[in-house]
């Protein structure tokens, strides 16, 4: 008689597995994407009602996923969508790739983890592989969603249900490195879980990097974005040094660069923004805070890099003052992008809204231009991009230049504005005439 692990692998190995995706995100939909591209048979399940009809019309509302791509494998019958969680008890394996934030005392937030994991119990079966995407800290998948999936049943670890944790590693707006050719780490609860889980990955994704431990897999997610997070910060506070000492901290980095080894180049910036950097670390910081150790790095890094919005707006202050005599109080702002990084529309934890906020905590007149985000919705304030930007600028008493889209004609945007606060270098490639400038 075949053994669940076989049954399994021949399914995965002939690509005639069901495929599920708990959350359609930025994460989600591209991982259904190169799923079903490689011949599975995939379903998104997601509660929002408005991502799953975009989907079942044809749609994409990702701007890494192709409208075209979505609309081939619809038609082909490779990809659907829904809101019906049942449909779990017809799925051969669910990828969980929903989000992991934090709540506003730090903690994190695993509601939406705990909810998907109630949503596969519900509708559990034998001969199923699941694998926890969502970001989380060091022991997530061994000591909650196994005990949460197993707990009253008979099914046996490994066996019957296999069990792992695999990190997204999504960098929205990238084509250099995708879903499906970035390589994926990937770490089993137990043996044959890695192994059964690496083989179905294996089937549509270019590298799977096997570890030994579910364990070992979220440590590394935490190391990458802890990494980024800490040199981001270092550099952050090289700006706040420099800034003091009279020297161009963007000279200092690109000089600093040219070493051949032993230095890798971060830039300073108005905050972190994304899905990850500013809160993957906190996940591992919250998790050491019970074993009685304090991650001094994470912390130090959090507290610099979370305190650059306001040093953005006394940067801007001051340059008002000093240059243009005038009080940030009842001052035109045009804050100049509000996407996380260049050439994107995620605005999640985008250091803009804090940068706004601020502004306006100050009783600074603020608008904002980004083409790709054409309204914030934020806290207790609303805005709407403005339409024509040129007017804008030329209208403004500071420009603050938050995210340096490509788009942006920099040199008509200096031509108009009578005082620009550049966090980004965008204008590092003048060379002179740079009297309306303050840099970070």
């Amino acid at each position: 008689m075949q053994t669940t692990y076989k049954k399994l692998q021949e399914k995965f190995e002939n690509r005639t597995a069901q495929i599920a995706i708990l959350g359609m995100g930025y994460v989600g939909l591209p991982l259904a994407v190169v799923f079903a591209k490689a011949g599975f048979e995939v379903t998104g399940i997601d509660p929002d009602e408005r991502k799953i009809e975009a989907l079942n019309n044809r749609q994409s509302y990702i701007g890494d996923v192709a409208t075209e791509d979505v609309a081939l494998l619809v038609n082909a019958g490779k990809l659907k969508a829904t809101t019906d969680f049942s449909t779990i008890k017809e799925m051969d394996a669910v990828s969980i790739c929903v989000p992991t934030p934090l709540r506003k005392t730090g903690d994190p937030d695993l509601s939406y983890i705990l909810k998907a994991t109630a949503s596969i119990k519900e509708y559990l079966h034998p001969e199923m592989a699941i694998v926890l995407e969502s970001t989380t800290y060091p022991g997530t998948t061994r000591e909650m969603l196994l005990p949460e999936l197993t707990d009253g049943t008979d099914l046996k670890i490994g066996e019957d249900l296999f069990l792992a944790f695999s990190p997204e590693r999504v960098d929205p707006g990238r084509e250099d490195w995708t879903t499906a050719n970035m390589p994926k780490v990937l770490g089993g609860i137990t043996p044959a879980c890695g192994d059964i889980c690496s083989l179905w990955y294996g089937q549509a994704l270019e590298q799977v990097v096997r570890v030994t431990s579910a364990e070992v897999a979220e440590m590394a997610k935490l190391l990458e974005n802890t990494f980024r997070m800490v040199n981001i910060g270092l550099v952050n506070e090289m700006a706040i040094m420099c800034e003091k000492l009279g020297v161009d901290v963007w000279e200092v980095i690109d000089a600093a660069a040219t070493k051949p080894f032993g230095f890798m180049k971060f830039t300073p910036g108005p905050g972190l923004g994304g899905h990850c950097i500013p809160i993957d670390p906190l996940y591992l910081s919250w998790k050491l805070k019970a074993l009685n150790y304090n991650a001094r790095f994470i912390e130090l890094a959090s507290e610099i890099n979370t305190n650059m919005p306001r040093y953005v707006v006394g940067r801007t202050q001051d340059a008002l003052n000093e240059k243009r005599g005038k009080p940030l109080s009842g001052t035109k702002i045009l804050v100049l992008g509000a996407a996380y990084k260049p050439d994107i529309d995620d605005l999640r934890e985008s250091p803009a809204l804090d940068v706004i906020g601020l502004l306006k905590g100050k009783k600074a007149v603020v608008s904002y231009h980004d083409p790709y985000i054409p309204r914030i919705d934020h806290d207790d304030w609303h805005l709407e991009s403005v339409p024509n930007l040129i007017k804008a600028v030329a209208d403004s008493d500071c420009v603050v230049l938050i995210t340096n889209h490509s788009s942006y004609d920099y040199q008509a945007i200096y031509d108009v504005a009578d005082l620009i606060v550049d966090t980004r270098n965008a204008y590092g490639f003048m060379t002179g005439g740079r009297e309306k400038l303050e840099l970070l």
